[in-house]
């Protein structure tokens, strides 16, 4: 039977700059990857949590807490609207998405032109769903009223990566992790609905569709859905893969745009039909490239290949991945990752 067609590198990776992470990529699965993404190094190691760092700095946001709570360097306490401030005054500074973007491009283009990244290969931007940092990263009862403030800083972060990096040079991925901690705890802080009106899963889907419609069609954009990667777990193990087939079904259907990629989790248990079987029913195009995320650091190509024995009964086409990034991943652990996708997948 042949391999799975291609590898997909989720964003993080545990490397300390842009280049190594590039670098070593390229060398160990250069012709499996169509997109190449920074590592996401410095503050941006944990993903989201160094935002609140960031949107700190707002006059008309404070901190909640008094005694800061501290992820490495980062203050992670989350944020509310002072008393008396609106929400439309509140002027957010840059996020860091678009500088980070810029800075690490012109590493990518210097290592295209020196032949260690292949002409074809684009530059991966990952960035959150407006949904994540403000469900995460604001006081629950500042969340509707924050919230599209938020989003227009985030896309104006987009629109910069836009406007600095060639479109046929660009893919963009938009991260749904606390989509599914809403959808699985149906409890979120402790409440028993999100903070919009109306039916909790099209107000998820909407947010999810209107982020990956923000990117142009010259621009690729793909979708990863995550069950979050804390101390490289879970925050709720999925019962199956039915509820990921759904969103993903979902976000496709209302997006303006087809989407170029699609990227699951799988458990590290799972490699039973009963996890799979929901696959059948995914509605993708050949336009969209499907990845599951069944490579995992603890059991290697064998548990990577059982993985993929069982998921070809239910989908018959699909490149591999990590469930999540690797950031977080131990260290010195990163490039044996990395040669598990290659042992284990094709080039395109």
């Amino acid at each position: 039977m042949t391999q799975p067609k291609g590898a997909h590198l989720v964003g993080s990776v545990n490397f300390n700059d842009a280049e190594t992470t590039m670098r070593r990529a390229a060398s160990v699965l250069g012709p499996r990857l169509l997109r190449i993404p920074d590592g996401e190094p410095g503050k941006r190691f944990h993903w989201i949590m160094f935002q609140p760092d960031v949107l700190a700095d707002t006059q008309g946001l404070e901190r909640v807490g008094d005694s800061p709570s501290w992820l490495r360097d980062l203050d992670t306490r989350p944020l509310r609207i002072a008393n008396g401030v609106s929400a439309q005054d509140l002027e957010l500074p840059p996020l860091g998405y678009a500088a980070a973007a810029r800075q690490s491009y012109e590493v990518f283009t210097a290592l295209r032109k020196e032949g260690a990244i292949d002409s074809t290969t684009r530059f991966q931007v990952a960035l959150p769903t407006p949904t994540a940092v403000v469900g995460v990263c604001i006081a629950p009862e500042d969340r509707a009223e924050f919230e599209p403030v938020y989003r227009e800083a985030l896309y104006r972060e987009l629109q910069d990566i836009l406007d600095h990096i060639p479109h046929d040079d660009l893919a963009v991925q938009f991260d749904c992790a606390v989509e599914f901690l809403i959808l699985e705890t149906h409890a979120f802080d402790g409440g028993t609905r999100p903070w919009w009106d109306g039916d909790m899963w099209h107000g998820l889907v909407s947010r999810a569709a209107e982020a990956v419609s923000h990117v142009p069609l010259d621009a690729q954009a793909g979708v990863h859905l995550c069950y979050g990667d804390v101390g490289e777990k879970h925050f709720v193990e999925p019962r199956n893969s039915e509820l990921l087939v759904a969103f993903g079904n979902a976000v496709v259907g209302a997006a303006t745009r087809p989407l170029n990629w699609l990227h699951l989790p799988v458990p590290i248990e799972r490699d039973d039909d009963a996890y799979f079987a929901a696959l059948s029913d995914l509605s993708l195009t050949t336009q969209t490239e499907l990845y599951l995320g069944l490579v995992h650091r603890e059991d290697g190509v064998e548990g990577a290949q059982r993985r993929i024995a069982t998921a070809r009964r239910h989908v018959p086409e699909f490149g591999v991945s990590t469930e999540c990034g690797i950031g977080r991943a131990p260290e010195g652990t990163t490039d044996d990752i990395f040669q598990t996708h290659a042992e284990v997948s094709s080039p395109w």
